[in-house]
């Protein structure tokens, strides 16, 4: 019975150590923003629509991630701001729809990742950003049982870096993303 299970566990660990791949929850996966208002207070939106793919493989250390914000689902809190930022001015959705964030390099620590180091593409202009993950966390979804991970990412970008410079520096040049994610692990 020992060899058997010996057996068993020798075959079972190549499995448990490919790279797995995710698939983003949109339902749970909120890209946030928030940046400084004439110095009077700190101004947040959000994008309600969100999509992409993760692979993971912990035992390689290595991984990638690849996201799609619909950038026309932005939501500052009432229809008249939306609109002002959808404009030419700030995200311009009309001409760019979509931002994205890719990336082929996974920091991490021990078995854990911790950042992301890639590309991010806000009006049609792609800059380096490396997003750092905290409360990483995989086990299974306690209401559907799928193997779910998830975290909170930060970053810091200059938003005139990509073009955005409308307002500055009434409105802050510096804008601090938080993003909560939750990925559902693919079926094999």
């Amino acid at each position: 019975m020992k060899l058997i299970l010996a057996l068993l566990a020798v075959c079972a660990a190549p499995a448990l150590a490919a790279p797995a791949g995710y698939t983003i929850d949109s339902n749970h996966t909120f890209p946030l923003f928030e940046t400084d208002h004439l110095g009077f207070s700190t101004q947040r939106g959000r994008f309600n629509k969100t999509s992409g793919k993760i692979v993971l493989d912990t035992a390689a250390r290595k991984g990638s991630v690849e996201v799609s914000i619909d950038a026309t689902s932005i939501d500052m809190g009432f229809a008249k701001w939306n609109e002002n930022m959808r404009g030419e001015g700030f995200f311009n959705t009309a001409e760019f729809p979509v931002i994205s964030f890719k990336s082929e390099q996974l920091r991490f620590e021990g078995d854990k990742p911790v950042a992301a180091e890639g590309t991010l593409t806000l009006l049609g202009v792609s800059r380096p950003v490396t997003l750092t993950l905290a409360r990483f966390h995989c086990a299974p979804h306690p209401l559907n049982k799928r193997e779910t991970c998830g975290a909170d990412i930060t970053a810091r970008i200059k938003r005139s870096e990509f073009g955005m410079t409308k307002n500055i520096p009434s409105v802050s040049d510096e804008v601090r993303l938080l993003i909560a994610v939750e990925a559902f692990r693919d079926a094999p």
